[in-house]
């Protein structure tokens, strides 16, 4: 008996056409690839990629950005423990960032997260329109984790641990709220800033905490 609705599963078989398409090709390791962090003032820029193996579903996968903390936790569990999945993350920090800028530390964490899987991918499916240089066949797609079942898992297992990271240093620098707004500008995390000064773990190249050291700058001459 199947656990799924008919119209869940009509929704996941039609995320899995891109995958389906290059099984036909030939390709037997399909991996989606997606990333999380790029917009955050703090913490670092994390990328997973992921590969579902004999037509593997999971109820509720899409794309994590459309799902609750709840739902995208019980994804990430069994994501990472199934058999039929093989994955591998990779994290860049935030000295990369503000060494080489946001978008090359993303497709650097796209690289080793791919470089990482204990099985070699034999096609790349990229979230965005923007990817690294692979030894392997890619394509880039455009919204691509609410297209493609495998990018939608990748983008949980980014998501999850990144987010799980923000609320770890959250213990250390308590004072920011990492564990609330996971590093994002708002409101309350300016101010924060604007309190205390940037942590170690702010990125310095971002303008919102560019902007605040010249001003603590200008008010100490």
């Amino acid at each position: 008996m199947s656990l799924f609705s008919p119209s869940e599963l009509f929704r996941l078989h039609t995320m899995t056409q891109v995958e389906s398409r290059l099984s036909n090709q030939g390709f037997c390791r399909v991996a989606g690839v997606d990333e999380a962090g790029r917009g955050p003032l703090a913490g670092p820029v994390v990328a997973a990629a992921c590969i579902l193996l004999n037509g593997v579903l999971f109820q509720n996968l899409n794309d994590s950005k459309k799902l609750s903390p709840k739902i995208r936790d019980v994804l990430f569990g069994e994501i990472t423990t199934s058999s039929n999945v093989i994955y591998a993350i990779g994290v860049i920090d935030v000295e990369v960032i503000d060494q080489v800028n946001i978008l090359q530390a993303t497709l650097l964490a796209m690289q080793m997260a791919v470089k990482n899987l204990k099985e070699k991918a034999d096609y790349l499916l990229i979230d965005g329109n923007k990817a690294p240089h692979f030894d392997v066949p890619s394509m880039t797609i455009i919204k691509g984790d609410s297209y493609s079942l495998s990018i939608a898992a990748a983008s949980i297992l980014a998501k999850v641990t990144r987010d799980r990271i923000m609320s770890e240093l959250d213990e250390k620098w308590p004072m920011y709220g990492f564990k609330k707004h996971k590093g994002y500008g708002t409101a309350e995390h300016l101010k924060a800033i604007d309190q205390y000064g940037p942590s170690l773990h702010h990125r310095l190249s971002f303008a919102p905490i560019r902007n605040s050291l010249m001003a603590k700058k200008g008010d100490n001459p």
